[in-house]
């Protein structure tokens, strides 16, 4: 183990990817790299981009990565896509759509199925995150799933979150619902050359404009990634948001409640794991049945299996 982390303090990709791999599969191995490298982490700073299917989050991160290259700096990208809720596997389209990337290297990118995790992210994200900064990427791009409203997760893993939206396909509607536009720091308009880019950027401010006095507001960019439009006023908007972190003191205080985030899920995981393993068959089935019997409700059969575990 010694010999791989010290090949990968010292930059090297083949250890990164397999890192990065024993990591996202969990074993045990992987959680000594971890521990070993999370001291190394803190310096990127992570970019989670997302929004719905077809809003062109793909083709914006890799743009983004590439506007990054263009000023000196060093990019890892984790795109996230859907997997098979049976087989749990993916297509890993995103490394496809990206692969004009793949011979800079400067950029690095991985692809992680999400595995059926909820909110958009897979279950590892976090800690293959921790291992791009600790590997000492000045940006870290984070491309969610595109399943939709419930893609709230990646707030709590990025320090600035893109909500991603074009015109013309619903998404104008989506946005302005309460829930996932909570989340963004930046608001962006892709696709700004279709027809109701304006009209999409007018009812974002609107929206945007309801805001409580003195908060701060989210920034609107009109890209078209594309063609490499509004990329150069997406990084200024990221380093704007990143300047504002700092001078107010949330920067801290963001990093604190990133950090409560991912101790509370791990340690939820931790739990229904043991839950799982601790429970006989028996024992379940006879709750599921009680339950589906309405002989006993949902809460009471799950705290009955709480605390045999935890007791």
């Amino acid at each position: 183990m010694d010999d791989l982390v010290e090949r990968f303090l010292n930059g090297e990709r083949r250890a990164l990817a397999r890192v990065i791999s024993r990591v996202e599969n969990e074993t045990p191995e992987g959680r000594e790299y971890l521990r070993a490298l999370f001291p190394h982490s803190g310096k990127a700073h992570t970019i989670g981009i997302t929004g719905g299917a077809g809003s062109g989050k793909s083709t914006l991160t890799g743009a983004l990565a590439a506007e990054y290259r263009r000023r000196g700096h060093t990019v890892g990208i984790v795109a996230v896509d859907p997997s098979s809720p049976f087989s749990h596997g993916a297509i890993l389209g995103d490394r496809i759509r990206m692969q004009d990337l793949a011979l800079d290297p400067g950029v690095y990118v991985r692809s992680m199925a999400s595995r059926g995790a909820l909110g958009g992210l897979a279950p590892t994200i976090d800690d293959v995150v921790s291992v791009m900064d600790a590997f000492g990427f000045d940006y870290v791009l984070i491309e969610t799933v595109g399943a939709g409203q419930d893609e709230v997760e990646v707030a709590g893993t990025a320090l600035t979150t893109i909500l991603v939206n074009n015109p013309g396909t619903g998404d104008d509607i989506q946005a302005l619902k309460a829930g996932i536009i909570e989340i963004a720091d930046i608001l962006v308009v892709n696709k700004a050359d279709h027809p109701g880019a304006d009209i999409l950027v007018s009812q974002l401010q609107a929206l945007l404009s309801l805001a409580p006095a003195g908060s701060r507001r989210p920034v609107i960019v009109k890209t078209t990634a594309i063609k490499g439009e509004g990329l150069d006023k997406l990084a200024d908007a990221v380093a704007e948001h990143r300047q504002y972190l700092e001078s107010s003191g949330q920067l801290a205080e963001q990093r604190s409640q990133d950090a409560r985030h991912q101790v509370l899920a791990i340690a939820r995981a931790i739990l229904l794991e043991r839950i799982r393993r601790g429970t006989p068959e028996e024992q379940l089935a006879a709750l599921v049945d009680q339950v589906a019997n309405r002989q006993l409700d949902p809460h009471t059969a799950a705290e009955a299996l709480a605390a045999a575990v935890t007791a």
